[in-house]
């Protein structure tokens, strides 16, 4: 029988990714006060540890989107359900992103958060599948490359579950999860003796 998932990105990893990543938040926007916003639902874990690793005052804001119909992602096209508070002109944005793949209902994102003026609008993506990528746009802060492969844990989900994963899962076989999606329960524990396979992690320098 094909194992159905295996650890991708530990929970140690991660959490060092994210220590790295806010420090090089902290040193790019020195004497600024970035806003950080978060996608719902998959960014949310990936939001609240990082900002907590940047030491300077930020403010945090929520969007929430859906597709048109049964639209695939690729088409880009989404409906915001829910908007941010704050009056966007003149700050410094960062947009914290779960995961980047296509890169088309990003680039929509980001063409309607510039349009609010903003001073600066950067990227933070933990995970950044730029095999798939399709819209040219660049993704400042990079967790880690990700393969090509569906993922769960640390906010990313299969059908609303397994967001609670402490490390995150590559599934190698959706055929079995769909058929019997208690399958991963046993990463709900806490603990895994799964190595994780890792990959690289990036960030761009300068301002």
């Amino acid at each position: 029988m094909t194992e159905v998932a295996s650890v991708l990105f530990g929970r140690e990893d991660i959490r060092r990714r994210v220590q790295e990543l806010g420090r090089a938040i902290t040193g790019d926007y020195e004497g600024r006060e970035p806003v950080l916003i978060s996608v719902l639902k998959g960014g949310t874990t990936f939001l609240a540890d990082l900002y907590r690793e940047i030491a300077l005052p930020v403010a945090i804001e929520f969007m929430a989107i859906s597709r048109y119909g049964d639209a695939p992602e690729s088409l880009g096209r989404v409906k915001i359900l829910m908007d941010v508070q704050m009056d966007l002109a003149g700050r410094d944005v960062i947009l914290v992103e779960d995961i980047v793949d296509t890169g088309l209902t990003l680039s929509y994102l980001l063409t309607t958060l510039r349009a609010r003026g903003t001073s600066s609008l950067e990227v933070c993506a933990l995970l950044d599948k730029s095999v798939r990528r399709i819209a040219p746009l660049e993704v400042r802060y990079v967790g880690f490359d990700c393969p090509d492969e569906f993922v769960i844990g640390y906010g990313l989900d299969f059908r609303e579950r397994y967001r609670n994963i402490a490390d995150i899962l590559a599934v190698h076989d959706m055929r079995q999860l769909e058929e019997d999606p208690d399958l991963l329960l046993q990463h709900l524990s806490g603990g895994t003796d799964l190595p994780a396979r890792g990959a690289e992690a990036t960030v761009a320098e300068g301002p």
